[in-house]
């Protein structure tokens, strides 16, 4: 996909792996509209994107009906169309399922996987007007390899996968393509209440989002971050997921203890 001329929308865009897909998308010469649950974290972050090129940005919520509404009207409003739709906007709760409330399980369900399905929907009607179409999915690795004590968060990370890999085959041929995206603990905001891989085992925004874009500019199908040790371990989680879990269980109190406080919602 050539990006130049391009207009996206960027849900979560206002901070952490969003924001900087919506500032590599303007680089490589994109229009773009962002969304994000704060007016005040939106305004902030078109003050910084204005200056790369053509931005807009609203406050909304893709949890609501009204939300995806402001979200696609601000696009055909401000973009004139869309061509490429980025499902960013995301929430975790971590610890103990029983130490979960149902309302941040359902939140999380809401947010991570009912919300981007149905702006997807809303969607496609925009993106089949152009031939070169693309839907990006931000997953997670923990959906590839589930972790201890982040159990609804993998359920839902690996619901928005699946969805993607299934409307891909379903759109086949019809000038809409999908790409699924894999961060592994990346420095946002999201992870500011993490206790994981805090000491320097993070990756950068930056980063993810460079390798989004290289991704959708060659129509890749996914992005999985990590590195080989990562590649490595999906693929023992796969052929031996018993060897996974021993590898797994004497982390398994520390893990506990560095997820019991990660709460961003």
């Amino acid at each position: 996909m050539n990006l130049s001329g391009k207009r996206a929308l960027v849900t979560g865009g206002s901070s952490g792996i969003g924001l900087e897909i919506a500032r590599e998308l303007l680089r490589a010469g994109a229009s773009v509209a962002i969304t994000g649950r704060r007016q005040e974290a939106v305004d902030k972050a078109l003050g910084e994107l204005r200056s790369l090129g053509t931005v807009s940005g609203v406050s909304a919520d893709v949890t609501t009906a009204d939300g995806r509404a402001r979200s696609l009207d601000l696009t055909t409003r401000t973009l004139g169309g869309l061509d490429i739709l980025v499902n960013n906007a995301g929430g975790v709760r971590a610890g103990r399922l029983e130490a979960i409330e149902e309302d941040e399980i359902r939140q999380m369900v809401e947010v991570n996987l009912t919300g981007p399905i149905l702006l997807t929907r809303a969607a496609l009607p925009l993106l089949k007007e152009r031939a070169d179409a693309l839907v990006v999915n931000v997953s997670s690795g923990i959906a590839l390899v589930g972790m201890a004590f982040y159990t609804p968060y993998a359920a839902v990370k690996a619901g928005i996968a699946h969805f993607g890999e299934a409307l891909r085959r379903e759109l086949d041929g019809e000038g809409v393509r999908v790409l699924t995206v894999y961060p592994t603990a990346t420095e946002t905001p999201m992870m500011a209440t993490s206790g994981l891989a805090r000491d320097g085992g993070r990756e950068t925004p930056e980063d993810v989002a460079r390798e989004v874009i290289e991704a959708m500019a060659q129509d890749h199908l996914e992005v999985v971050r990590g590195g080989p040790d990562r590649i490595e371990t999906v693929k023992r989680n796969r052929a031996d997921p018993a060897a996974v879990d021993d590898a797994m269980r004497p982390m398994k109190a520390s893990i506990e203890a560095a997820a019991r406080d990660h709460s961003a919602l």
